[in-house]
């Protein structure tokens, strides 16, 4: 249901910087738009569009600022908002909810008040929601409050309902919803960051399951969605479901480490974040905390039927995507660090 598409149109993304931002950028580049405005803050780093930043209209605005935003979104046609908070640290709960839910919610609000034509609203899988371990979930499952949902999961609910609540008052919304995003990028925050803790010789490995999807997949789908009929709807954007295991030891595989051995039971998971607990007292950052403890024991599955049917979307494999962040990974290794990179288009 593709429409035709002005490549010279005004399109604004927020969170440009950040991982998914930046491979969305590039994939509007790739696909030949002309007029890309992206966001940033003072304090962005700019290591993953380094190659084609002067590409982008830069605007310095963070999505807190009411005004600057206002002013941001002035004359765009369509927004893809990204940008966003991940943490499942304790003391991160509150800039969580600020970010995502009131950072959202002045985003739509600037959409509204510029008569955006459109808007992608980049949620997650979390703010579906889970009900019990074991569940298989797509964009039909219904929120339910539950123990099994993350602080993180509760900011993006909210998040995503200031979308919902856009759509209601006029906008043109569609959103979607990615899995694990898996992919190079900065290799010392996010999933990149697996790849340097197997590099140091990760040894366990817990029982759950999870979906997982390629970054450059997620940027690829954004793009189509905006340049669909569809709207008004959600798409769950995943590649595959599988175990933690058979992800750290295709990590494992990419960079040529051991794969991990040691599986974690229930007593040595409880330990686990109360050794990272009593660490972050002295001012470590905790590696594992009390709620990615539990979880990581837990499975949940998603289907991606909806975007494969109704977009005839192909995904790439997940060892397809491992393999090359991996090689990308090698390649960017410069003495003791690593150098963040972006994977090459798929």
């Amino acid at each position: 249901m593709k429409i035709k598409v002005r490549m010279d149109k005004a399109v604004l993304v927020t969170g440009g910087t950040g991982f998914l931002g930046a491979y969305l950028l590039r994939e509007l580049l790739e696909k030949g738009y002309t007029n890309i405005s992206a966001l940033k803050r003072k304090s962005s780093k700019m290591d993953l569009v380094n190659s084609f930043q002067n590409q982008i209209k830069w605007i310095e605005a963070d999505i807190l600022d009411v005004f600057a935003l206002e002013e941001a979104m002035e004359g765009k046609e369509e927004v893809y908002h990204c940008a966003g908070f991940v943490s499942h640290l304790k003391k991160d709960v509150e800039k969580m909810m600020l970010v995502n839910v009131e950072g959202t919610s002045n985003v739509i609000n600037a959409a509204l008040d510029q008569k955006v034509k459109k808007f992608l609203h980049v949620s997650s899988i979390a703010a579906i929601g889970r009900i019990k371990d074991g569940d298989t979930i797509d964009e039909n499952s219904k929120w339910e409050r539950s123990d099994l949902n993350s602080q993180y999961a509760i900011s993006k609910f909210l998040s995503e309902q200031e979308a919902w609540r856009g759509m209601a008052e006029g906008l043109q919304i569609v959103v979607i919803n990615p899995s694990v995003i898996l992919g190079s990028g900065f290799w010392d925050t996010g999933t990149a960051s697996f790849f340097r803790t197997v590099w140091k010789g990760l040894k366990f490995y817990t029982t759950g399951t999870s979906g997982y999807v390629d970054v450059r997949d997620v940027a690829k789908m954004s793009v189509e969605l905006m340049e669909s009929e569809f709207h008004s709807e959600r798409f769950v954007c995943t590649g595959e479901n599988i175990t933690y295991q058979k992800l750290f030891s295709t990590i494992a595989k990419s960079i040529g480490k051991p794969a991990p051995i040691i599986k974690v039971n229930p007593l040595l998971r409880e330990v686990a974040w109360r050794v990272e607990w009593l660490k972050s007292l002295v001012g470590f950052t905790p590696i594992v905390t009390k709620e990615t403890a539990r979880h990581s024991s837990r499975s949940f599955f998603y289907k991606n039927d909806k975007s494969v049917e109704k977009l005839n979307f192909k995904y790439t494999s997940i060892e397809k995507c491992i393999e090359d962040a991996g090689a990308v990974f090698l390649e960017s290794k410069n003495g003791k660090d690593w150098k963040p990179a972006m994977m090459k288009p798929v």
